[in-house]
């Protein structure tokens, strides 16, 4: 580390050095594959780290890793450094491994109502109708009660909205039932690609990733991200919420003496491939005011056409690797990247940006007034940490002394929008208890007379004379109306 800041290389004649009071300010690192970007991401990393400044950073190769063990220089990088008048002292970045899959770091977990329906749309490619039904589902949790925590909840929601659709409709205009199923649909393919670990608690804490150890370096947070990668819309969302969390959870700071987080984003081309407007716009507010939360964002990708120009123009420090120019869209993009850098009389920037090797690049850093200085064409300085992976036995050694080692690693399924739904479908299908009935009044009984040995009963001799009075009676009425009627046809 220079005396201003991060050295980074040699450049006309003098040392280069990334100021950490204008580090906040972003920056970009772009250049064709195999020039030497993540070994340039590295030495950033790991100078910032050395400062004090905590680091995140996406490992989409997986050699980003290395950063955690003390390098081994070989010939030509001893060479190096004695040509530009230095000492390589191998150490490596104490450093904590993350993967939202759990498999080589601890899991990274985010509610779904953190993450909201702007970027769960963008990551299941909705339409603009999928996006506002989307967005129904989650006004309507809202106002019922419903915790939105993993995929299952949604899940459960939008079957609450497909079976009250008509109702929800009247209070928010149509909701399609297709385009419920739709979104249905796409989760069940998002769950396959192995994003449904993503979603849920215990959710990351953002102090885990700003942490600073005894010796004062800031902690190297590395994303396993070469499996991650296969799923570009779950990589760039996921970055994106991470800068969004950022931004709306740390307080104003203004300019610090140097940032309090550093935001490392490779293959940064994936945020912007075929983003809606309304994504776009949200990345370039995000980048624009995150500085002034001390946050400084760098991108990383292959040529600096692929970020817009509303976000490439907030990126002030910019460190170039060589790139081809083989194709008319290839020219395009070096005219693009010689144009960002402030002219430098003695050399042509387009010619010089196609003829760097390995391990040079054009480097245009922030002055301590905030201005980008002239492009100067740079011999990167080696890594003190490790160029390459760290193996799977070296990793699981840091695992275990992980400062948020068990903070992390088991998922928990609190009550939420899932068990409360189901709850509520299970009263619904309980048998309903039987109605009570007023008991019927009892009829009141006639005193008997009791009689020895027959208790309340009768006598049986009583019985049956009343039995011979009834049939007696009932014959002699029966002669009598004969009799009657008999006079009556006489006459």
């Amino acid at each position: 580390m220079g005396a201003e800041g991060i050295l980074v290389g040699l450049g006309g004649g003098e040392i280069l050095s990334l100021r950490l009071d204008r580090a906040n300010r972003h920056g970009l690192v772009a250049g064709a594959t195999g020039t030497g970007k993540t070994v340039t991401l590295q030495i950033l990393a790991q100078g910032l780290s050395d400062a004090g400044v905590p680091v995140f950073a996406a490992d989409v190769k997986g050699d980003l890793s290395g950063i955690a063990m003390a390098g081994a220089p070989n010939d030509k990088l001893v060479a190096r450094a004695a040509k530009m008048g230095l000492e390589i002292s191998p150490q490596g970045a104490p450093t904590v491994f993350w993967d939202l899959f759990g498999e080589q770091g601890h899991p990274i977990r985010a509610a779904v109502s953190e993450v909201g329906p702007l970027l769960l749309s963008r990551m299941l490619e909705l339409n603009d109708v999928q996006e506002g039904v989307l967005t129904v589902a989650f006004r309507v949790a809202d106002e019922e009660g419903l915790l939105l925590l993993d995929l299952k909840d949604l899940q459960a929601v939008l079957g609450f909205l497909s079976e009250n659709a008509a109702d929800i409709s009247t209070r928010y205009g149509a909701v399609a039932k297709t385009s419920l199923a739709a979104i249905r649909r796409k989760l069940l393919v998002l769950e396959d690609q192995g994003a449904a670990g993503f979603f849920g608690e215990p959710a990351l804490s953002l102090s885990d990733l700003m942490r600073v150890d005894g010796a004062g370096r800031g902690q190297v947070n590395i994303l396993a991200a070469d499996r991650l990668i296969n799923s570009p819309r779950l990589y760039a969302t996921f970055l994106l919420w991470l800068l969004s969390e950022l931004f709306e959870e740390l307080p104003e700071v203004g300019d610090p003496e140097k940032p309090r987080l550093a935001f490392f984003f490779d293959e940064a081309h994936l945020l912007f491939r075929d983003a809606p407007r309304g994504l776009l716009e949200k990345v370039e507010q995000v980048v624009r005011l995150i500085r002034s939360k001390g946050v400084g964002v760098y991108f990383v990708t292959q040529n600096p056409a692929d970020i817009p120009d509303s976000v490439l123009g907030q990126l002030g420090n910019r460190i170039q690797h060589a790139l081809r120019a083989y194709t008319p869209a290839d020219q395009k993009g070096l005219r693009a990247a010689a144009q960002s850098f402030r002219a430098n009389p003695d050399f042509d920037t387009a010619e010089a940006i196609q003829g760097l090797g390995v391990g040079e690049a054009l480097v245009s850093l922030l002055d301590e007034k905030g201005a980008p200085c002239v492009v100067q064409q740079t011999l990167i300085r080696p890594p003190a940490s490790r160029l390459g992976p760290a193996t799977a036995a070296e990793r699981s050694v840091l695992m275990a002394s992980s400062p948020v080692r068990g903070l992390y690693d088991e998922a928990r399924d609190r009550d939420s929008a899932h068990e409360r739904l189901q709850a509520r479908a299970e009263d619904r299908a309980a048998p309903a208890p039987p109605a009570k009935t007023a008991p019927e009044p009892r009829q009141p009984t006639r005193p008997t007379r009791r009689t020895g040995g027959g208790g309340s009963r009768q006598g049986l001799g009583e019985a049956f004379t009343k039995s011979v009075l009834r049939t007696v009676g009932s014959q002699i009425g029966r002669e009598i109306v004969r009799g009657m009627l008999g006079g009556l046809r006489r006459r």
